[in-house]
C-alpha cells in the first residue's frame, strides 16, 4: 500500500512573504535544516522519510500567509516543550497552549510562524 492510500495528506505548502526569514524560522524552532526545491518559485523542503508525507515553504504571489485558513499540524514528536520555547523565542505567537489530546492520542498546540500563519504542532 502506497503512502497516498494510506493517509488523507500527501503534500502540504506553507505560503511565506519572505522564504529566507520563513526558513530560518522553522530551522530555528524544529531544529531541522529544510532543504532548497529546484524550480522557479522559492521553495524548501521540510525533511520526510520515505513513507512520510512531505511539505515544503512556498513562496508566490498567489499563494500569501494566512491566520485563519487550513491549520496544519507539523510532527515534534517528544520535543513539544522545546520547540514552543523555541517559537516564542524566535517571533512566534503562542495561540494555544501545550493540550492533552482525550484519548491517549499526545498532544498539540497552536502558534503562529513568522509570516503570520497558525501552525500546530503535535506530540505523543
Amino acid at each position: 500500500m502506497s503512502k497516498f492510500e494510506r493517509n488523507a495528506v500527501t503534500w502540504f505548502e506553507i505560503p511565506t512573504v519572505n522564504i529566507e526569514r520563513a526558513t530560518s524560522y522553522y530551522e530555528a524552532v524544529l531544529g531541522m535544516t529544510l532543504r532548497p526545491w529546484p524550480g522557479a518559485e522559492p521553495c524548501r523542503m521540510f525533511p520526510v522519510g520515505e513513507s512520510g508525507v512531505g511539505g515544503c515553504l512556498v513562496e508566490r504571489a498567489a499563494h500569501r500567509p494566512a491566520a485563519d485558513g487550513t491549520l496544519v499540524y507539523l510532527n515534534v514528536d517528544g520535543k513539544l516543550d522545546q520547540v514552543l520555547e523555541r517559537a516564542q523565542q524566535n517571533g512566534g505567537k503562542l495561540l494555544v497552549p501545550r493540550t492533552a489530546i482525550e484519548g491517549g492520542f499526545g498532544f498539540y498546540a497552536v502558534i503562529t510562524d513568522s509570516e503570520g500563519n497558525q501552525i500546530g504542532l503535535h506530540s505523543r
